[in-house]
């Protein structure tokens, strides 16, 4: 292995744009992206320019990308169906993957991805960079140390009230497998379970709604969709029963008739304290028989004309420990057995609304 990690980017669009690069570009005392592929050329062409070194390859089949065997780590940032093609590949060509979330379009192809993980020897992680944030960090020492108790109920939220993306793939059933359930409801209840520490599931129901998607000249954060393009759900729900008793409720929208909306949250309720993340991190619980609310300040102010609180981001975080788990190879935060179970349960719930039934794991 070289002194600094080299990097393969699969697919240089808006995620690889908005997280991947730009985190990776960060560190560049750490890593260097030597190669990008994609399917337009001269999206690759300029990743390459924004940010790769000086001789990066440029590739239109990631096929080609793989056979270079100076490269030690690709990143797979193309839509959710090829994610276990390409992770596969590059697994077996000898690399490290990091895919972006969710793992798969399916779960038999998550499977397929960790299955190549263990065959191979190589490190495989999920893009869940929300782990990565300072309330999320926080939150999940106090449940490792007990603060919550038996963590028995958890509430999942990826809520937004009009904030469809109409670019890209998004809308497409085919190529994505869903929409905002395994888009941005994925997140939520990776958070969900990790912080619960708890992976064992019993049954999970689900149902799914369709109601706005046919609207046209919607209001929406990025301008009206495509109403013959909209081909995945507007909203999805599921009721998930853990081994244990435990209860998580995941709720998922990328249109509905709410008026707060919260994503990348989550509600939970433990035998000791609860929390949620109301203007902040929130605790609730109760102490000499009374009922106490308790407010963490994540800032580190104080001073009036200096302001603490700014930090890195969670993408960047992300890739200082994904790298950190390589170079001393150990295992990353977001274990693909973890990821795993994240695609298991929301398959689940688009099979339970199109059975009537629950299912049973």
């Amino acid at each position: 292995m070289s002194e600094k990690l080299r990097i393969g980017i699969v697919g240089c669009g808006g995620i690889a744009n908005g997280k991947h690069m730009p985190s990776l570009k960060s560190i560049g005392d750490q890593a260097e992206m030597v190669a990008f592929c994609d399917l337009i050329e001269e999206r690759a062409q300029k990743a390459k320019i924004d940010f790769g070194t000086v001789d990066a390859g440029v590739y239109t089949d990631y096929r080609k990308l793989l056979e270079d065997k100076t490269i030690d780590v690709v990143h797979v940032c193309t839509p959710n169906k090829s994610h276990a093609e390409i992770t596969v590949a590059a697994l077996e060509a000898g690399k490290h993957v990091m895919c972006e979330k969710p793992m798969a379009k399916t779960a038999a192809e998550a499977q397929m991805m960790l299955d190549a993980a263990k065959r191979t020897g190589k490190k495989l992680t999920i893009g869940y960079q929300n782990r990565q944030t300072s309330p999320m960090q926080l939150v999940k020492q106090m449940a490792d140390e007990g603060v919550f108790g038996h963590i028995y109920y958890g509430k999942a939220l990826a809520l937004r009230r009009r904030a469809v993306p109409t670019w890209g793939v998004f809308l497409n059933e085919e190529e994505q497998g869903g929409g905002p359930l395994i888009d941005i409801g994925t997140h939520a209840l990776d958070l969900t379970l990790w912080t619960m520490n708890n992976y064992d599931v019993a049954s999970v129901t689900g149902n799914v709604h369709y109601e706005l998607r046919g609207r046209k000249n919607a209001a929406n954060a990025w301008g009206s969709w495509d109403p013959e393009k909209y081909t995945v759900e507007d909203s999805a729900f599921g009721f998930i029963k853990m081994k244990d008793g435990a209860t998580i409720i995941l709720e998922s929208s990328w249109a509905i008739n709410l008026v707060e909306a919260k994503e990348a949250q989550y509600v939970l309720a433990g035998t000791e304290a609860g929390v949620d993340f109301v203007d902040g991190v929130r605790i609730n619980g109760e102490e000499y028989s009374r009922l106490y609310t308790k407010q963490i300040a994540m800032g580190k102010g104080g001073v009036a004309f200096y302001d603490a609180s700014k930090e890195e981001s969670a993408g960047v975080r992300d890739m200082k420990q994904w790298l950190r788990a390589i170079r001393e190879d150990k295992a990353p935060c977001v274990l693909p057995e973890q990821a795993l179970m994240v695609s298991r349960v929301l398959e689940a719930i688009y099979d339970s609304y199109k059975t009537g039934k629950t299912i049973y794991f």
